[in-house]
């Protein structure tokens, strides 16, 4: 569930002004810019948690631009399955993967094996299943959204069929069955790189065309598919400011995310 271009990314400016939840099973929290409002959005990261900062300052994004609370969750339980100093720099759509970087990712990944055992799809699930419970106990939600990115994505797609969320985004995800997209039963909008090896355009296409079907047959739903040219895997939450162009990209996304909660949400 990893490729060269998971471990690639660059910190956001910035520093986070929300705090962790001990409440919520150590979740990121950060309040939304509407007093009173009774929606929320939940943000599923990538391979690297909450050590990664990204998170922490796109959710503050999020909270600011639509109004709403933002949660993190810990879904890692504390041990992400890529330590934050293992990131590399990411590259640009035309800038692929060589022979050696393969060879580098997979030496290297090896120590990462076990991070990927612990949190396999059936675990990450049951603690996000934990999650959502204390949301419903302790908050008063009406409506809840979620967008994951990489890992996340995958897991929003999964989240989508169940009845936690009303409404998701998924960016650049991780490898997903199209059993799954067939499944999905609330509104979605993808975020598609140029190039990538779980996303490639065959992949994105056929997700695309197993929504068309069921809107065409009568028990469709909403949903929006944005490709960003000159981008890779990873782009929409991991930017290196180096590029102008991927930053432009970055910001694209994240306004079409916004954009996405504030209509379906």
């Amino acid at each position: 569930m990893s490729c060269p271009k998971c471990v690639e990314g660059y910190e956001l400016p910035g520093e986070p002004v929300g705090s962790i939840q001990a409440d919520f099973l150590g979740a990121y929290f950060t309040p939304g810019s509407v007093s009173g409002d009774k929606r929320a959005v939940v943000l599923l990261t990538d391979a690297f948690g909450l050590p990664l900062k990204n998170c922490k300052i796109i959710a503050d994004r999020i909270a600011k631009d639509v109004g709403c609370d933002v949660w993190v969750p810990d879904y890692f339980a504390g041990r992400p399955i890529i330590p934050l100093d293992a990131m590399n720099m990411p590259d640009k759509a035309e800038q692929r993967a060589t022979v050696l970087d393969w060879i580098k990712f997979v030496f290297n990944g090896i120590p990462a094996i076990p991070g990927f055992i612990r949190n396999r799809a059936s675990v990450v699930d049951a603690r996000l299943e934990s999650f959502f419970a204390l949301l419903k106990e302790k908050e008063t939600y009406e409506k809840i959204g979620a967008v994951g990115y990489c890992f996340g994505g995958a897991t929003a797609i999964r989240l989508a069929s169940t009845d936690s969320v009303n409404t998701v985004v998924i960016a650049h995800p991780a490898p997903f069955k199209m059993d799954q997209v067939r499944a999905i039963k609330v509104p979605c909008a993808w975020v598609c790189p140029e190039v990538d090896i779980f996303l490639g355009s065959e992949v994105r296409n056929n997700a695309e065309a197993e929504l068309a079907r069921k809107k065409e047959a009568g028990n469709g739903i909403e949903y929006e598919f944005h490709d960003y040219p000159g981008t890779q895997h990873g782009f929409a939450c991991r930017p290196n400011n180096k590029y102008p162009e991927l930053v432009e990209q970055y910001e694209k996304a994240l306004e079409d995310t916004i954009g996405w909660f504030k209509k379906t949400l």
